[in-house]
């Protein structure tokens, strides 16, 4: 994006955004063949446990993740990620059994609940406040680019090539993300940094969520669960509709898409007009998106919602994610990053689990599972019209100290 402002941003910043893209490349690859490689295996009724257990373990990981971002460093943190994401992707084709699969799955998910973690906490250390929500947006491109590329590149590859170079593919990917994190300095202040120890992994009761930050992960958990219940049934809505072979991962393309132009245009938009109201106006979008969903008679249909439910999106996570960085306090923004990412997973994986459960390899139920969606995302309205809106800055909030643990038990 070539504008006055984003030529001031640092190298490093950009090298994140590379390493960002990279990353969301690799696990993105995989996504539309994964339904389809797991009832050859024969484990079709478990086709929602393929989200549902990835973000399962990622929401596990978060609060570590974020105390680890806050002690040992952003850079090892992010380095975990992509080398879980690089050894998983690996393995995929020796993962022959249902159980070796899913168990698979379980694992992959440390890779998203390390890696980006850490990639907001550095980005959230490099910029500005009064550029927070812009910079958000230009990291949501890269990952966005990453989400449109993935599952067109991926089922092209498993189509020309075979399945087990699709996962190769992916392998080496993550390796690319994780060779691009090592060219970049650590952001934590050396004051705070520790050693490693195992006693790190002890977390108390008020290290596993931060307080000041629960408005932004509930609108997180509400407005991602969609996106848990898209990914289990979209791929089998693509093939009644017709969508077949480097075809099926056109509703991903087009959402993405959608969400990358929108990020271009408007990535400024929460730092001028305010978090809140920037996310009432992208939740609105995002209903209309779903119901469109609901409907859908054709493909022509089915891809519009796709493009609507972009543009909410694109509107969405960034400000989700300046929002949140906002009200965490500079020591603990790890932790605040954290929450925000165990709402996230909670609804994709609640939305994935729901899903498989009401779809249950049924085409007649799938307006259900939009129905059902849509209701998430309608019940998030509701609630950013009863949040106050702060303005897009709160510094006087983050320049608060932050509260001393108080010595609850350990967990």
């Amino acid at each position: 994006m070539a504008t006055p402002a984003s030529r001031s941003y640092s190298i490093g910043f950009w090298l994140m955004c590379l390493s960002s893209f990279l990353f969301f490349l690799s696990f993105n690859l995989l996504l539309p063949e994964l339904p389809d490689h797991l009832s050859r295996l024969g484990g079709g009724e478990y086709k929602g446990y393929i989200i549902a257990l990835f973000t399962l373990t990622a929401a596990i990981s978060r609060p570590y993740s974020g105390k680890l971002a806050d002690t040992v460093g952003r850079i090892p943190v992010m380095i975990f990620g992509s080398l879980v994401c690089f050894l998983c992707g690996f393995f995929y084709p020796w993962a022959l059994t249902v159980t070796g699969f899913l168990t698979l799955r379980l694992l992959h998910g440390f890779s998203t609940g390390f890696k980006p973690t850490g990639t907001a906490a550095f980005i959230a250390d490099i910029v500005p406040l009064e550029r927070r929500g812009e910079a958000m947006g230009l990291l949501g491109v890269t990952g966005a680019l990453g989400l449109a590329f993935g599952p067109a590149v991926g089922s092209w590859i498993a189509q020309t090539f075979s399945l087990n170079t699709m996962f190769y593919c992916s392998s080496a990917v993550a390796l690319l993300s994780l060779l691009v994190q090592g060219t970049l300095t650590e952001t934590l202040p050396e004051a705070q940094r520790q050693r490693f120890s195992l006693g790190l992994l002890k977390l108390k009761w008020s290290e596993i969520l931060e307080p000041r930050v629960m408005s932004p992960a509930i609108v997180t958990m509400l407005c991602l669960f969609p996106y848990g219940a898209m990914l289990t049934v979209v791929p089998d809505q693509s093939r009644l509709l017709g969508l077949e072979g480097s075809t099926k991962g056109l509703f991903y393309v087009f959402l993405t898409v959608a969400s990358l132009a929108v990020r271009l245009v408007a990535s400024k938009s929460s730092d001028i007009h305010g978090r809140v109201p920037v996310l009432r106006v992208s939740a609105g979008i995002l209903a209309v998106g779903l119901a469109l969903l609901v409907w859908s008679p054709s493909v022509e249909w089915f891809l519009a919602a796709s493009v609507v439910m972009g543009v909410g999106m694109g509107l969405n996570s960034p400000s989700l994610y300046a929002w949140t960085i906002d009200l965490s306090h500079p020591e603990r923004r790890g932790r605040g990053v954290a929450t925000m990412y165990i709402a996230l997973e909670i609804g994709i994986g609640v939305g994935a689990l729901l899903a498989g459960w009401l779809f249950a390899n049924k085409p007649g139920r799938l307006p259900y599972v939009h129905g059902m969606s849509l209701a998430s995302v309608l019940v998030a309205v509701v609630y950013l019209y009863s949040v106050k809106s702060t303005g897009p800055m709160v510094a006087e909030i983050v320049s608060q100290p932050a509260p001393e643990p108080s010595p609850e038990e350990v967990v």
